[in-house]
């Protein structure tokens, strides 16, 4: 089940209706799961900004590296010109030509881009080789295109599913996850969703309460054969506020905080990149000689957007691995779900379960969204 579902309530700001990335207007995810015999335990998933040729209607996005082990393609470029070409795609690490070669083939097939000579695929990546026989690199970019195929907006599948089919959490399944939140009325009424796909280590909290620690899965709990503390998380972050991609590289930023409250601490081999963009306003690939004028979100205001960022960042972790399932795969590896009725149990003796019917606040916060 989902966090919520637990009595995990992340925060203070209310959610959107699916509680998704997807609560953005407009946003879309597709999934392609790769489950093949014994030893195959991966997959792909993508994120579309809008339904339209990318391409040609660009959006504003930004990039934030909280640690740079990984490979995140196309990243420069989004950092140079502050925009997002393509959809953006996540899949494992040896996996990611795959994934560009899909990007650029449907970006290709687009009617309005047959004279189209350079395309600036976006894919993200984390290593899921504990349960997958990565060096097969099953992935293809026929996956690619099945999984932008299969996007749609509403619910979004999550925890073994897609690019989070072989990964792995704080010793447990990882996978993927989302979250979004709303704000209220007087501070602009925008949503904020994020999606993550969750492959990392550290000393799992939830709501303050040290989960990691009362389950014995941490890091030196076991100086031998402990799990491992390096890994990867991969998080996508869609609003439809008007952001610069100043602004946006502000929010990106944010989603690290998000990452840290769930007890990440950004360790040497782990590779946690932000991708951010805003659906509010798009540039035309063949503009005129000014870029058509927005209203943007001023400075001053961009602190709620921050808060809801981390927020969502932060229940988004927990629904990756709440949602997942144990995998047996490669080499006979196994990674057990965490156990849910543990975690309720630890949560309710640490006092962190269903905090919007017990603190003051939060209805109040719920209200003034609505």
């Amino acid at each position: 089940m989902r966090a919520r579902e637990l009595g995990i309530d992340v925060g203070i700001l209310p959610t959107g209706k699916w509680n998704a990335i997807t609560d953005v207007d407009g946003v879309a995810v597709g999934h392609k799961t790769l489950w093949e015999g014994e030893n195959v335990r991966t997959g792909v998933t993508v994120i579309l900004p809008h339904a339209g040729n990318i391409y040609r209607e660009k959006v504003p996005a930004a990039v934030y590296l909280g640690n740079a082990y990984g490979k995140l393609a196309g990243s420069t470029q989004v950092q140079e010109l502050g925009t997002l070409e393509t959809p953006i795609a996540l899949t494992n690490t040896l996996s990611v030509a795959a994934g560009m070669e899909g990007l650029i083939r449907h970006t290709l097939q687009q009617d309005g881009n047959e004279s189209v000579r350079s395309v600036n695929a976006v894919v993200g990546e984390t290593n899921d080789a504990w349960l997958n026989d990565i060096r097969g690199m099953h992935v293809t970019p026929a996956h690619v295109l099945e999984a932008l195929a299969s996007a749609k907006a509403g619910p979004v599948e999550e925890g073994t599913v897609g690019a989070g089919t072989g990964t792995s959490c704080f010793g447990f399944k990882g996978g993927i996850g989302t979250s979004s939140r709303r704000l209220p009325a007087e501070f602009g009424g925008y949503t904020v969703g994020v999606l993550v796909q969750t492959n990392y280590g550290g000393v799992l909290t939830i709501n303050g309460a040290p989960v990691g620690r009362e389950l014995g899965s941490f890091p030196l709990s076991d100086y031998t054969t402990g799990p491992r503390v390096d890994g990867s998380c991969m998080v996508v972050v869609a609003t439809d506020a008007p952001l610069s991609p100043r602004n946006l590289e502000r929010v990106a930023k944010r989603a690290i905080i998000g990452l840290g409250r769930t007890g990440s601490y950004l360790s040497n081999g782990s590779g946690d990149f932000v991708i951010a963009f805003s659906t509010a306003y798009r540039l035309p690939h063949d503009g005129e000689r000014l870029d058509p004028p927005v209203a943007l979100v001023a400075n001053d205001s961009m602190s709620t957007l921050f808060m809801a960022t981390a927020e969502a960042t932060e229940e988004a972790v927990y629904n990756s691995m709440f949602m997942a399932t144990s995998v047996t795969g490669n080499d006979g590896h196994r990674r057990e779900a965490i156990p849910l009725d543990r975690v309720a149990e630890i949560c309710r003796r640490y006092g962190v379960l269903d905090l919007q019917d017990r603190l003051p606040g939060v209805r109040a916060g719920q209200a003034a969204a609505e």
